[in-house]
C-alpha cells in the first residue's frame, strides 16, 4: 500500500535525525494520516470513473463503503495530519501542509493535465524537509536529498499509472504519462529511478559509499531483466522491476540519510 510505504520511509528518515521513539511515532502518525486523506479523497473523487471501468480493489466505486463515510473519514484524516504535524513544530507543519495541498490538488484534477507529475515532485521532494525541520536541531535537508526525493516521486508517478493507462484514458484522465504513451512512460520512469540512485550516490559530500556503488548498477540490471521479461504479452515484469528499483532507491536514501543529513 503506497500510504504505508511513504510512512515507513518518513519514519526511517526520522530515525536518522536522532529523534526519540515518540518523535518518530509522531512523524509516522502525521504522514500516515496525510496519506490516508490523499488516498481516500482520490477514491471518492474517482468513484464514478472506477465504477465504469470495473477497477478492482475500489470499495467506494463498488458501493461497499458509502461515499458519505469516506468523505467524513477524509476530512478527519486531513485535520489529524495537521494536528499531528504540530508535534514536530510550526515550520515542519507548514511544510507538511504544502505537501498535502499539492497531493490534494493532484486528486482534484491536476492528474488529468500535462502537469500531473508536478504534485508528486513537490510532495515527495518536501517530505525530507518535514522530517528534518522537526528534528532536534531543526534544519532544511541538503539540496541533493530534496532533489533525489523529488525525482523518486516523479518516477513513482509514471510507474504508478502504467497499469491503469487504458482505463484512465477511457474515462477522460489524460495526465502526462497518458499523453506520451505507455512505452515512453515506462522509459521515463526507469530513467528517473536510476537517476535517483545516481543523485543519492554522488550528491552527498565525500566519497561515494559502497551502498551507492552497488545501488546504481543493481538498478540497471533489474530494469534490463524487467525489459526482457516484459516483452511477453500481458507481462507486468517492467512494472515489477520499477518497483524493485524504487525499493533500492529508498534503501539507499535511508542509508545515505543516516550518515549525511
Amino acid at each position: 500500500m503506497p500510504a504505508l510505504a511513504v510512512t515507513a520511509v518518513a519514519a526511517a528518515l526520522a530515525v536518522t535525525t536522532g529523534r526519540s521513539p515518540a518523535g518518530v511515532l509522531a512523524v509516522a502518525a502525521a504522514v500516515l494520516a496525510g496519506q490516508l486523506s490523499v488516498g481516500w479523497l482520490n477514491d471518492l473523487l474517482d468513484a464514478d470513473r472506477d465504477a465504469r471501468t470495473g477497477r478492482p480493489g475500489k470499495p467506494v466505486a463498488a458501493g461497499a463503503v458509502s461515499r458519505e463515510l469516506v468523505a467524513v473519514a477524509t476530512g478527519i484524516a486531513a485535520v489529524a495530519a495537521v494536528l499531528l504535524s504540530l508535534l514536530s513544530g510550526v515550520d515542519a507543519t507548514l511544510v507538511h501542509v504544502v505537501t498535502l495541498c499539492s497531493a490534494w490538488a493532484y486528486d482534484f484534477g491536476v492528474k488529468a493535465t500535462a502537469f500531473s507529475v508536478v504534485p508528486y515532485a513537490v510532495s515527495f521532494g518536501l517530505l525530507p524537509a518535514f522530517v528534518t525541520l522537526g528534528g532536534p536541531d531543526g534544519h532544511w535537508p541538503p539540496l541533493w536529498l530534496v532533489v533525489a526525493a523529488a525525482v523518486l516521486g516523479s518516477a513513482a508517478h509514471f510507474a504508478n499509472v502504467l497499469p491503469d493507462l487504458e482505463d484512465d484514458a477511457a474515462t477522460g484522465v489524460r495526465g502526462l504519462p497518458h499523453r506520451i504513451g505507455g512505452t515512453a512512460s515506462a522509459g521515463v520512469a526507469s530513467a528517473l529511478a536510476v537517476f535517483t540512485g545516481v543523485v543519492l550516490a554522488v550528491g552527498p559530500p565525500g566519497p561515494v559509499t559502497t551502498a551507492g556503488l552497488v545501488a546504481v548498477p543493481l538498478s540497471v540490471v533489474l530494469l534490463l531483466i524487467g525489459g526482457v521479461l516484459g516483452r511477453r504479452p500481458g507481462s507486468r515484469a517492467n512494472f515489477t522491476a520499477l518497483l524493485a528499483v524504487a525499493v533500492v532507491d529508498v534503501v539507499l536514501l535511508v542509508v545515505t540519510g543516516a550518515t549525511r543529513i
